[in-house]
């Protein structure tokens, strides 16, 4: 056999392989796909890394409605190493619903992936699946829920009901799109009006948001590491919600800022460039993995700051003493905002896992607001939609601390329901909070 056929093989039975292995990861193991991914798409092809993805990332998204079909079609679950067999058909199930891939090579390449699996025993069960599954044109069925057609997890679906009502439907639409690539423009490298002409010149197609000025939406998925000036810094890649930070923390000139749970460093970047002329900037971050991410996107783009790897709730162990001007605090949150562009998060958040986070944003709150100078500021940020974690989290601060007030100038909010909320959809940014809190004298 020589190379190509080699790599022919390889790509045709081995990228479902390696689909239905990332799901299984994920659905089964817990893993998030930030974890697992990257090393799946490894050893494949720009153009199959990418289709890995987007498979993963369908199946994810549309979990639901392939369970319930999957139900159907199995007499009794599968176990121990047969287990990802599931994963592999609800693959072939999205592929043959959603996808524009013949129904013959949806059906034969998923059979074929068992191959690779180590399951080839259950090629006779996978190819019958299919081959029913198209015959009663089981895709065709109207789900038996509104919570299954929603695409999410029943404990989020009740949650969100519940607390947008009127507007739910909108919501949860709005979650099961697939989010556009935001970059925002290094404008201490280039101009926004240069950059958008390089873009112009390499054909990429992009939009312009009036809301964000060093904002490009592009128009369609691409690699951005092959965009004009990736590695000269010209541009990150942040959502338009994400990039209102800055913009609401108004760092000013010889300030000193603290940028919390600061990782990947996108905000801190940006703090900078909004803000070159800062007296230092001090980006947080507990995870050392996820620090040298950090230093990874200054040194791209071309900034400086103090990187320090701590606990936000135990500034003692951290802290040299001198007091912030002004503290971004990106709370570790559900996630539930951002999960069109990471649908793996609504399988691995639990609602049991709410309580434990708003009592660790609680803890952190507590701890950073002494670290803020009289007269200073805390802009507080997640990216969730969850109401605990947002006003009421908020709403609770304020009330035992009376030293805390809300800045009024910031949005039109009041003590009962504080800061702003950005729903996923919004504007075409993901679903973002922001409080603005000033610190009496």
């Amino acid at each position: 056999m020589n190379t190509q056929s080699k790599g022919s093989h390889y790509n045709h039975f081995n990228l479902r392989a390696d689909a239905a292995k990332v799901l299984h990861q994920i659905l089964e193991e817990g893993q998030s796909a930030r974890e697992c991914l990257p090393a799946a798409q490894l050893p494949h092809k720009e153009q199959d890394k990418a289709w890995l993805q987007e498979m993963v990332y369908g199946v994810l998204r549309n979990l639901p409605i392939l369970q319930f079909w999957l139900r159907q079609l199995l007499d009794k679950p599968l176990k121990n190493r047969f287990k990802i067999v599931e994963q592999l058909i609800m693959l072939g199930f999205y592929q043959l619903a959603f996808s524009r891939v013949s129904q013959h090579a949806a059906v034969s390449e998923t059979v074929a992936a068992c191959q690779p699996l180590n399951t080839h025993a259950m090629k006779g069960l996978v190819n019958a699946i299919l081959r029913t599954f198209i015959r009663e044109e089981i895709s065709k069925q109207e789900a038996p829920s509104k919570q299954i057609a929603s695409g999410l997890p029943k404990w989020l679906y009740k949650k969100l009901e519940a607390e947008y009502k009127n507007g739910f439907a909108e919501l949860a639409a709005n979650m099961q799109v697939k989010a556009p690539i935001w970059l925002r423009v290094n404008t201490r490298k280039i101009s926004h009006a240069h950059f958008s002409e390089e873009l112009e010149k390499a054909c990429i197609e992009y939009t312009v948001s009036s809301e964000h000025p060093e904002a490009l939406v592009l128009s369609k998925g691409y690699d951005v590491t092959s965009l004009p000036g990736f590695d000269l810094g010209w541009f990150a890649v942040q959502d338009g919600a994400a990039q209102l930070a800055a913009h609401y923390l108004k760092p000013e000139q010889a300030e000193t800022i603290l940028d919390c749970c600061a990782a990947p460093g996108g905000k801190t970047c940006h703090i900078i460039e909004f803000q070159p002329n800062l007296a230092k900037t001090v980006a947080l971050e507990i995870d050392k993995k996820r620090a040298i991410r950090i230093e990874e996107n200054l040194v791209r783009l071309g900034h400086n700051a103090e990187i320090i790897v701590g606990d936000a709730s135990t500034p003692e162990n951290w802290w040299d003493g001198q007091l912030f001007d002004r503290v971004l605090l990106d709370a570790p949150c559900s996630a539930t905002g951002i999960v069109r562009r990471h649908p793996d998060i609504k399988w691995l958040r639990k609602a049991k896992d709410i309580d434990v986070l708003v009592s660790l944003q609680k803890k952190i709150l507590d701890a950073i607001w002494p670290l803020i100078k009289p007269g200073g500021m805390m802009l507080y940020v997640t990216c969730s939609v969850l109401p605990e974690e947002n006003y009421l989290q908020i709403r609770d601060f304020l009330s035992r601390n009376t030293n805390a007030l809300l800045d009024d100038t910031f949005y039109n909010d009041s003590v009962e329901n504080p800061g702003k909320q950005i729903l996923p959809g919004d504007q075409q940014m993901d679903g973002f909070y922001y409080a603005r809190l000033l610190k009496s004298q």
